[in-house]
């Protein structure tokens, strides 16, 4: 899958740009603040539909405008797609491919799959599950068709035993019967969004050891471990046996949405005893597995976006992940960086085809 041209209109800081890309690497250099981390986030928007920066969709129209449109054009295989996403701020969001709108996002993800290599990743390690939760479930999605799907349904369904436990302590009644009509659903999609989680661990943990030798050098052991409480119990026994507390606590207290990874160090979450450099090294690691699985698995290679990795990087780092990139073959590269002359040099030791656009 190659990128070949890109079409901003109204996205964020840009009127309108554009841009003819080399099917190897693209860089775009420029100071702080002129929005090259924005042409990341556009490209992420065609992969997966939304902002990697967490913005929702209106936030990102230019202010003052309204409307924003992200136009690409795309080499996929023998053929050319042209994908469009439209934000207007009266109407929902539409993406387009080939003029045809999907009727559902789920059907979009995984056309396009991508990796994004930023500072923000070491939220992954410092906030709550929820955002490795996300993390994961962006994985496995861009891989797997059916998983956002049966997410969605878990998601919903929740929600509306949330809100009828709410509604029983609120009235001060309660009606066990009327409950039980959401375990079958929940136990049915979340059972099966659990299985799918492990398998993706089980299949991401050594991998990510492997990446994380390479890169640090070091003699600590790193793992991903998933947590869940269906390795402790099936669905239905949870639900049952939380049954009186979540009627305490109006809310439903045991599930996959309680689901976290555990990041670890020779057997310590590595937020206690990584350093900086550790930490650093893990998340690359990780991010490089997330891109050699999903290569593995959907055999589309993805797109890796690297926003502004050199500044937060020293040499030695910077010059082992380009080595991996170059010699994983991982396909179209997307590259932000303050500094022209050190993109350069980076450009250089890749040896591939590259274009550099002063943003």
């Amino acid at each position: 899958m190659i990128i070949k041209k890109l079409s901003l209109y109204n996205f964020k800081n840009h009127s309108e740009k554009k841009f003819e890309f080399s099917p190897q690497i693209n860089c775009f250099v420029g100071n702080n603040g002129m929005g090259k981390t924005n042409i990341l986030d556009a490209l992420h928007y065609l992969s997966v539909g939304k902002s990697f920066l967490g913005n929702t969709d209106l936030n990102n129209i230019k202010q003052e405008e309204d409307f924003f449109t992200i136009d690409a054009e795309i080499q996929n295989e023998d053929n050319e797609d042209i994908i469009r996403i439209t934000q207007p701020k009266e109407a929902k969001k539409v993406i387009k491919k080939n003029d045809k709108s999907y009727d559902r996002l789920a059907d979009h993800i995984g056309y396009l799959p991508s990796v994004m290599i930023s500072p923000y990743d070491s939220n992954l390690i410092s906030d709550s599950g929820e955002s490795r939760r996300k993390f994961l479930d962006a994985m496995i999605s861009q891989t797997d068709s059916e998983y956002l799907f049966d997410l969605i349904q878990y998601q919903k369904t929740i929600q509306q035993r949330n809100a009828l436990l709410k509604y029983f302590a609120k009235n001060r009644t309660w009606d066990k019967d009327s409950l039980e009509i959401y375990d079958d659903p929940i136990t049915r999609f979340g059972t099966k969004i659990f299985k799918k989680r492990k398998d993706f661990v089980e299949q991401l943990n050594p991998i990510v050891q492997n990446f994380y030798q390479i890169i640090s050098g070091g003699k600590e052991t790193v793992s991903v471990i998933y947590e869940s409480h269906l390795l402790e119990d099936s669905f239905e026994n949870l639900l049952k046996e939380s049954l009186e507390k979540d009627r305490m606590l109006t809310y439903t207290s045991k599930g996959i949405h309680k689901d976290d990874l555990l990041f670890e160090m020779d057997h310590v979450l590595i937020k206690k005893i990584g350093s900086q450099g550790q930490q650093k090294s893990f998340l690359i690691s990780l991010k490089l597995a997330q891109m050699s699985l999903v290569k593995e698995l959907t055999k589309k290679t993805p797109i890796l976006l690297l926003d502004d990795i050199f500044d937060k990087l020293d040499d030695t780092r910077v010059s082992q992940l380009i080595e991996l990139v170059n010699k994983e073959s991982f396909g179209q590269i997307f590259i932000t960086d303050t500094h022209r002359e050190r993109t350069e040099n980076v450009v250089k030791k890749i040896n591939e085809e590259s274009i550099i656009f002063e943003v």
